[in-house]
């Protein structure tokens, strides 16, 4: 039986820290795994689904990491204070906690909705990448965070030119107020600028789509993308998995299938 994780604050640039939680497997671990949250709220509503499939990789046999990103859970600074050059700049750090414990083993980047975009980048180093639900242009991610406004916004009839507004707040380097969220302008157009298109060494990739239909299939778009990471050398592997939008539920949800599919499909 693994034990309970790992629980500790590791120190960032500027005196400040972000919280982890490290998950060790018994015996030598075949991989090591770094989890990289969703956006905002999605995050919280993702919890207990990400805590279940940690446990569950680390039970069979994968050591896996995960980081508070600077502005979010428990972690140092505002969410407002928070910018994308940040998050990477987490991704390093938390790479390196990594390689400190588990020196021999092969590196997965496991992205969940706009972690998948964060992960997209050159790290200078062999990774595989483990998607779910990957959202595949962070212009389209910030849209639909600040439609959030206009839905809530739309009832008193007050949402008329406010996604231009708000566009021009972040423009003019003004944070805005989102579903309780502050967005700074550093942060937004970090994320608009994000595509999820592959960069460095080619590897492997785990692609996972839920779906609550039992005979779906990918998306065009979803086919586009996954090509296109074929094209440049990487192996992908992609799946539809039976469950619910766990991220966006009012309640909290699981997709027991999806942690399932991805200890086998690392396994």
């Amino acid at each position: 039986m693994i034990p309970h994780p790992d629980v500790f604050f590791l120190p960032a640039a500027g005196g400040e820290q972000r919280l982890c939680l490290f998950h060790a497997p018994e015996g030598a671990p075949q991989s090591k795994v770094l989890y990289l949250h969703p956006f905002a709220e999605e995050m919280n509503k993702s919890r207990r689904m990400a805590a279940l499939a940690c446990r569950a990789l680390a039970n069979a046999g994968h050591a896996v990491l995960q980081i508070d990103l600077r502005g979010c859970g428990d972690s140092s600074a505002d969410f407002s204070d928070a910018s994308w050059t940040d998050w990477q700049a987490d991704v390093r750090l938390a790479m390196n906690e990594l390689d400190a414990r588990v020196p021999e083993a092969p590196l997965w980047l496991w992205g969940l909705r706009a972690g998948g975009l964060l992960t997209a980048s050159d790290w200078g180093r062999p990774v595989n990448h483990l998607f779910w639900q990957p959202m595949l242009s962070g212009k389209l991610a910030l849209q639909q965070f600040l439609r959030l406004k206009l839905a809530s916004e739309m009832a008193g009839g007050a949402s008329k030119g406010l996604m231009e507004q708000m566009k021009t707040e972040l423009a003019a380097g003004r944070a805005v107020e989102v579903a309780g969220y502050r967005l700074g302008s550093a942060l937004a157009s970090g994320l608009e600028a994000a595509q999820l298109t592959p960069t460095g060494s080619p590897g492997r990739v785990e692609w996972l789509e839920l779906s609550t239909r039992e005979e779906a299939a990918l998306t065009p778009v979803s086919e586009q993308s996954i090509q296109r990471w074929r094209d440049a050398g990487w192996i992908v592997r992609a799946q539809i998995v039976q469950g619910v939008g766990f991220w966006a539920t009012s309640e909290i949800e699981l997709a027991p299938a999806l942690i399932a599919k991805t200890v086998k499909a690392l396994s």
